[in-house]
């Protein structure tokens, strides 16, 4: 099932119906509608970020004529969603327990993050 994709800008939560790539050996930005599937170097783009996205001096912005429009969600969609909603309520589905407060192999802590916390050095 598709997921509704949002705007890549910070802060901004709209669903996105423009596509953003660089095409950086000819300093251009092309704004074209909403790619098929999410790609790692471009930028999925609401519609008022799509008008008004603005590039460094002497950049190229190669936009999209006409409007931009949400993709409709498709009867595949529709009905993965509503097996997903039947499966998720089903009473016999099987429960998987919680993983023990260690994790698999560590004690103490389940899947460790990229951060942990260090004691400060102590200053007399």
């Amino acid at each position: 099932m598709r997921s509704v994709r949002k705007c890549s800008r910070t802060g901004c939560g709209n669903p996105a119906v423009a596509t953003l790539t660089y095409a950086y050996a000819d300093s251009t930005a092309v704004v074209g509608p909403l790619a098929t599937y999410s790609e790692p170097h471009s930028y999925d783009l609401c519609e008022e970020h799509a008008l008004r996205l603005t590039v460094p001096r002497g950049w190229e912005v190669v936009r999209h004529d006409g409007e931009f429009a949400a993709p409709e969600p498709s009867v595949d969609d529709l009905t993965a969603l509503a097996e997903a909603v039947r499966e998720a309520g089903r009473p016999d589905r099987p429960i998987e327990p919680p993983e023990p407060a260690g994790g698999p192999g560590r004690p103490g802590g389940g899947r460790r993050g990229h951060l942990r916390v260090l004691p400060s050095p102590v200053v007399e």
